[in-house]
């Protein structure tokens, strides 16, 4: 991905600002990608120069909380009703009805809740290792392997104390956990430096966990819908964090869904087999 070829402006929505970053033809189909913890825009850069050439019109934000979008205060400002009305806010403000959508990580899980609860927008479907937040409650109950895989964010629960672990000597625990969570070389010194700059903008990290506490503690609907749209999930089969069965439990939602297994990547696919991922990209989204 060259530089040069994404443009950069905020979004005003309702009472929030949204960075985000543009490629691609502007009369191309609409499509957003939506990062995951603890990246931003900058977590797609292998995907838009290839994706943006195929002739798609890129929309990629820097979700609220994180990078150079507004950090309201608050639990109720990430419930995930809020964070999905945010796609749908974005796709408004640059004027697209319809649109394609692409999440990785916490992204993947708006992106289902967002095809979910508002399916006459989405008319395509991709999620990298990420679940369906209506499949996750059940699973951990049935496989409470995925328990242990999930201690992490019940730390994330305890107040401020993440924060310091996490920020500590220039962000020195994020750093090592993207890099141990990944095959080795994935993330460089100069990738995790621009992260770390990131993370340690006033509030930032505050509010990345808290997507996690909201998921935990704020209530939501119990039954969403199933996923009408085209769905493509790819994953990464050495995911240390997420057993591969949360693909299968999130595919039983999607009525037209598809599963592309990647045996050789972890969480972090589109980093690591890139060139797989583009291809896989761009083949469905523009079917």
């Amino acid at each position: 991905m060259l530089e040069p070829a994404v443009r950069h402006r905020h979004v005003a929505l309702d009472g929030l600002r949204l960075h985000l970053a543009e490629a691609g033809p502007e009369d191309g189909p609409p499509t957003i990608l939506l990062h995951g913890f603890p990246e931003f825009w900058f977590g797609w850069r292998h995907q838009i120069g290839p994706l943006a050439g195929s002739g798609l019109r890129l929309l990629v934000p820097d979700q609220r909380g994180y990078g150079l979008s507004d950090r309201p205060r608050g639990l109720a400002a990430y419930h995930l009703d809020r964070l999905a009305a945010d796609v749908v806010a974005l796709a408004d403000a640059c004027g697209a009805g319809r649109f394609r959508l692409v999440g990785h990580d916490w992204g993947g899980l708006v992106a289902f809740w967002v095809a979910s609860i508002h399916p006459e927008r989405v008319e395509r479907l991709a999620v990298l290792n990420a679940f369906h937040p209506g499949v996750f409650g059940p699973y951990l109950r049935a496989h409470p392997g995925q328990l242990l895989r999930s201690a992490y964010a019940g730390l994330f629960q305890v107040p401020r104390l993440p924060e310091r672990l996490l920020t500590a000597r220039d962000s020195s625990l994020l750093r090592a956990l993207m890099r141990r969570s990944a095959r080795p070389g994935t993330f460089g010194p100069a990738e995790l430096d621009r992260y770390a700059r990131e993370w340690a903008r006033p509030g930032a990290v505050t509010a990345m966990l808290d997507w996690y506490r909201a998921l935990a503690r704020l209530p939501r609907a119990r039954h969403p819908p199933p996923v009408t749209a085209p769905t493509l999930i790819l994953w990464g089969e050495r995911d240390a964090a997420l057993q591969p069965g949360l693909a299968t439990a999130s595919l039983a939602l999607c009525e037209r869904g598809r599963l592309q297994r990647f045996p050789d990547a972890t969480h972090w696919v589109q980093h690591e087999a890139p060139e797989a991922v583009n291809t896989a990209l761009i083949d469905f989204l523009h079917a």
